[in-house]
Parts: structure tokens; sequence; C-alpha cells
């Protein structure tokens, strides 16, 4: 069976604003604790779940650098999401206190603002993008030297 060449297939459609909007409240913001400002969502609760839970809930919050990509978010943009995500993932997964730093940090309620902002600017990157970029290379790299300079100390000590 032969498709008409006349008919025209919509494109891919992806997620919109209020489903991506919903995502997120669900995740980071859909609950109250009573009697206080303090908001949280699923991520900190699944997060409960030793091992598994951040990793589903990191999961879910690639969503939304799907949708900025599929709507032609700057790379600095898109890698800023990625490290928003790896900082709730990474620092969430501490038991306790990672599920308190999850209702703090809110990593998919701050992409769905990089989303929103790119959407209303037209794709362009700022300089808090290069900025907070310009941190998590600093943070790694002391991260990765500071246990290296510890040991290459010790030994010059010793020795």
């Amino acid at each position: 069976m032969a498709i008409a060449p006349d008919r025209v297939y919509p494109p891919r459609a992806g997620l919109g604003d209020a489903q991506l909007d919903f995502l997120v409240g669900l995740l980071d913001d859909r609950f109250r604790v009573p009697g206080t400002r303090i908001r949280f969502g699923l991520d900190p609760v699944i997060g409960l779940i030793p091992g598994l839970g951040d990793l589903l809930t990191g999961t879910a919050s690639f969503v939304l650098v799907f949708a900025a990509w599929q709507r032609g978010a700057p790379r600095v943009t898109l890698a800023r999401m990625v490290m928003n995500i790896g900082i709730d993932t990474v620092l969430g997964s501490v038991p306790i206190v990672g599920d308190i730093f999850d209702v703090a940090w809110k990593s998919n309620r701050r992409n769905y603002q990089l989303l929103t902002r790119i959407s209303e600017q037209h794709s362009r990157q700022t300089w808090r993008d290069w900025l907070f970029m310009l941190a998590i290379v600093v943070t790694a790299t002391a991260i990765v030297l500071a246990p290296i300079a510890l040991v290459v100390w010790l030994i010059h000590l010793r020795g």
C-alpha cells in the first residue's frame, strides 16, 4: 500500500511548556510542608530509595534537557542543565542529607527556568551560563587535584 504523495504528516511535536511544567512540579515542588513555605516533590521522596531513587529521578530530569535540545538551546545551556542534574544526582545520593539537598537545590525547576529563558531570548546564552560552567570546572579540578597535592605534600614531609 503506497502513501499518497500529497499527504502531509505533522512534524514530531515535543512536550509543550504545560507538560514540562507539570513534570517539574511533580519532581520538585508538588507538596508543601504544612505551616511552612518549604515545597518538595517526588525527587527527594523517591531519592530515599538507596541507589535506585536518584538514578530514576535523574533520568526523568533529562526530559527537560531533551526538550531544550529540540528547541535549539545553545550547547553551554545544555551543559549547564546536565550539570544541574549531575549535582542533584551525585549530592542527592548521600543518604538523608542528600534528600534535604534535593529539597533545596530543585535542579528541575532551575532547568525549566533555563528552558523558558532560552525560549524568551531566542536561544541566546548569557554570561551566567559561562560563569556557572567555569565554577563547575574549577570545583571539579580542585576536587581532583586536592588529594593529589595532599599525597605529594605528605610524601615530601616524610622524605
